[in-house]
């Protein structure tokens, strides 16, 4: 059996680097000539209001141009860049094209001739992708000749790493996306996420670890200069040496033994022969995890605050992008708001399979799915439902206060200043340069 080929480069030189990965792992042997091809970068979050740190959260710009370099020289014209970020408010496409003129794509389409897509403007076709399953996927990439996938190199609070497979779901629509975050232990979002390449066209992947990302896969995770870019043109070898990269067996990532099965491989690198750098020299642990309470009812920094009377039970897998957007707000407001007085036994579930402690006095159940899991639970003493999909930001604080627990309205008014707060961390640190956020 052919090993699978996956290039390990340091990142060195803007576009040689590039080259050199492709080069070595033979990435685009499969292009077709006159192809139409789309590149997909990794977009997990924006906002217009404030500038907020990119590294390791971002493909960065300098990786995406250098690709189309690339696929120009191999005599490619026809080249979309895709997205499809999520918004708090699903109608809104000034963020995702604020996203594009301030990353440079639109210089980008002023310079190659590239076509630069926000994928919810556009249309979605139905796929099958095996074992019952079916994603809306973006037709632009679903009907390309060759796709060029580029992910960040960082780990993800529920899937563990967010690589090349991963980075694929952000070509379904929202539907697609929510069904992916179900309540069926058999069909969870790992075995979701590992179907979003079965039906891709010819691929590479090219692993953007200029920076990586502990904690990720959003702006609160804590970024490093990594320097590092995987490339292959097997998505799956590229993501197990990714997730060996990051300090994780590939055997331990859920997703991707998930995928290994279906292909009828092994998730291990037994059929994957490495080439440039060997991966000891380039490996570091990127912790995952944020930490809780052995009993799991209560994220471990609000507990060292004496915080009582309060259960807020460590999101699962059927949270799904909205909630986990705002879900860090209401626990940032919660801790603001403890003045040493125990709270009068209130609980604050979350997803879609969480089922409430008998006891409590008070539950609030956050966002639509949780409402409909436990609006007939009789374990819940006073209901305080939030039934939006996403939840409104008012009615979150009318709910706290109405628990009892009296956060500043202020924080979520001004919940979108505050990812650039976190710049002050990259603050004097050279490394972190914005510039590679941007086109020339």
């Amino acid at each position: 059996m052919d090993k699978s080929l996956v290039a390990i480069v340091r990142y060195e030189k803007p576009l040689e680097s590039v080259q050199k990965a492709v080069a070595l792992s033979k990435g685009l042997e499969a292009l077709p000539r006159n192809a139409k091809a789309f590149v997909k970068p990794n977009i997990v979050f924006w906002t217009k209001v404030v500038d907020f740190p990119k590294w390791g959260v971002i493909t960065t710009s300098r990786v995406v141009e250098d690709i189309i370099v690339v696929l120009k020289d191999h005599g490619i014209n026809d080249i979309t860049i895709g997205e499809g970020t999520v918004t708090f408010r699903p109608k809104d496409t000034e963020t995702a094209a604020h996203a594009f003129e301030t990353l440079g794509y639109n210089k980008l389409k002023q310079r190659y001739g590239v076509k630069v897509i926000n994928i919810f403007q556009r249309p979605f076709e139905k796929v099958d992708v095996g074992d019952g399953i079916t994603f809306n996927f973006n037709t632009d990439i679903i009907n390309s000749d060759f796709v060029v996938n580029l992910p960040v190199l960082k780990t993800h609070a529920q899937t563990i790493v967010s690589l090349g497979i991963k980075n694929l779901k952000g070509t379904i629509d929202i539907s697609s996306r929510k069904k992916s975050h179900n309540a069926n232990p058999d069909t969870d979002l790992n075995f979701m996420v590992s179907k979003l390449a079965n039906r891709m066209p010819p691929m590479f992947t090219l692993i953007d670890g200029i920076y990586s990302l502990e904690r990720g896969p959003a702006y609160d995770g804590k970024a490093r200069r990594t320097n590092v870019l995987i490339g292959s043109s097997d998505i799956l070898s590229a993501d197990m040496v990714g997730a060996k990269v990051l300090g994780y067996e590939p055997s331990d990532i859920p997703h991707l033994v998930h995928a290994a099965s279906s292909r009828g491989r092994a998730p291990d690198l037994s059929d994957v022969e490495i080439v440039g750098e060997d991966i000891e020299n380039v490996a570091s642990h990127h912790k995952y995890d944020f930490k809780y309470t052995k009993d799991g009812k209560l994220p471990l920094p609000l507990h060292r605050m004496g915080i009582k009377g309060l259960s807020y039970p460590k999101y699962d897998l059927t949270m799904c992008t909205y909630c986990s957007g705002i879900n860090g707000v209401v626990l940032y407001a919660i801790a603001s708001a403890w003045k040493g007085e125990p709270w009068d036994d209130v609980e604050v579930l979350t997803g879609k399979a969480m089922k409430p402690t008998p006891g409590m006095k008070k539950t609030i159940l956050l966002g639509k799915c949780m409402y409909q899991a436990n609006k007939d639970n009789p374990d819940i003493n006073e209901m305080i439902p939030v039934k939006g999909c996403p939840p409104n930001p008012d009615d979150i604080v009318k709910a706290l206060h109405k628990a009892g627990i009296m956060v500043d309205p202020a924080i979520f008014q001004n919940m979108e200043t505050a990812p650039g707060l976190l710049l002050a961390r990259y603050k004097d640190k050279p490394e972190f340069d914005s510039g590679f956020f941007t086109v020339a």
